[in-house]
């Protein structure tokens, strides 16, 4: 079995689940007590804190963690908005393609009056800072851009994104969720005010996350109940997940230059096959995308077909986000990019991990031929292109 889906979720290292077993056996205690017991779950608590503040360039007063990814896309948007609506500044930017934690919540923003402009992508899947520069206006309260997609895996220019609201005063978030853990992140450096992570992205366990909030933000609460993570979330943190996910992001960065040089050759290896089927198109610029990302359309199918097919061949992937893997829509990401509704049906996500060899590289490639080839000589749809009766459209 070849596991091609790790945009979805990764599997937990060793060292992660090690860390997990030790704190439940050893740190048990609840953080907040004053006695032995509980200090010690303390002190495991304050040691993962600093652990992944190091790692983002962040002080570890500057983390806050979470139950995953889209709860810290919540509280950091929703704070940004209280912020804003105190100073009169109720506008908000953000971009096409973002992951539904962001835009759900920036369209529940909208109903309570907030303005809220969204950036054109354009084909590479990537902002143009002028065009977010021009779009800044003087109520303009947050700009919120992921660092690196989900679906296509483009990295955007978050650096120069972050110098000009920095340059504006305007606040920055990023959702960082598939950035952290798998390229190099700095806060400082990439003049990030807010930035969301989450810990089953880089083979930590699911259910936690972080925000990183830069100090002097004032976070809004979502969660009320006690005076846990500085008063801003209520509720007994979960010591052994947290410490999991702080030893599972440290190793991802100690092994980040060796995995990415392999990912990357990988990643080509595979851009470069299936670019050899007619009618076939990358999804996203070629080269700003994450090391582990290959995402394609083919004309005349069906995505989902597609799938399982494949999981009939031993390999696991997707068509785009986990999170909406029962909708019949097509990708809103790659509509975003300008791909029409008939080609954005027949897509394929592979999100490959460290483990991937190059003879799984070159049976993917194989396997993938085979099925499109098969499903389209049973597709209506390309009978009619081949026919003539309809135009392509890659």
């Amino acid at each position: 079995m070849i596991y091609a889906d790790n945009a979805a979720t990764t599997k937990m290292s060793d060292a992660a689940i090690d860390t997990m077993n030790t704190v439940i056996r050893d740190c048990w205690g609840n953080p907040s007590s004053l006695y032995g017991t509980g200090q010690k779950a303390k002190e495991a608590l304050e040691e993962a804190r600093a652990k992944v503040a190091s790692v983002i360039g962040a002080e570890p007063g500057e983390i806050l963690f979470t139950s995953g990814g889209s709860e810290a896309d919540n509280q950091a948007i929703l704070s940004a908005a209280a912020l804003g609506r105190k100073n009169g500044k109720m506008h908000i930017i953000s971009s096409a393609f973002e992951h539904h934690a962001v835009l759900h919540t920036l369209d529940k923003l909208k109903k309570e009056g907030f303005a809220i402009t969204l950036l054109d992508v354009h084909e590479n899947g990537r902002i143009v800072p002028a065009e977010l520069a021009a779009a800044i206006r003087e109520d303009t309260c947050l700009v919120t851009i992921m660092y690196a997609n989900n679906e296509i895996g483009v990295i955007q220019p978050v650096r120069e994104i972050g110098a000009i609201c920095r340059k504006k005063n305007v606040l920055f978030h990023t959702d960082a969720v598939q950035a952290v853990g798998h390229i190099p992140v700095d806060v400082e450096k990439d003049n990030i005010d807010l930035l969301s992570s989450s810990a089953h992205k880089f083979h930590g366990p699911k259910g936690v996350g972080f925000l990183y909030a830069k100090s002097g933000v004032k976070l809004a609460n979502l969660i009320e109940g006690g005076a846990q993570e500085r008063g801003k979330r209520g509720g007994t943190e979960n010591v052994p997940g947290i410490a999991a996910m702080a030893e599972a992001l440290t190793e991802a960065n100690a092994k980040m230059t060796e995995n990415s040089a392999h990912l990357i050759r990988m990643r080509d290896k595979l851009i470069e096959g299936l670019r050899q089927i007619p009618h076939s198109a990358l999804n996203g610029d070629s080269r700003q995308r994450l090391p582990g990302n290959v995402n394609f359309c083919f004309e005349g199918i069906e995505g989902e077909s597609l799938l399982l097919l494949l999981d009939d061949k031993g390999i696991q992937a997707s068509s785009g986000s986990a999170c909406t893997s029962g909708s019949l829509d097509p990708s809103h990401v790659l509509l975003a990019i300008g791909r029409v509704h008939d080609v954005a049906h027949g897509s394929l996500r592979l999100s490959i991990g460290e483990d991937i060899t190059e003879a799984d590289t070159a049976y993917i490639i194989q396997a993938v031929t085979e099925t499109v080839s098969y499903l389209r000589s049973i597709s209506p749809i390309w009978r009619d292109l081949i026919n003539g009766k309809k135009e392509f459209i890659l």
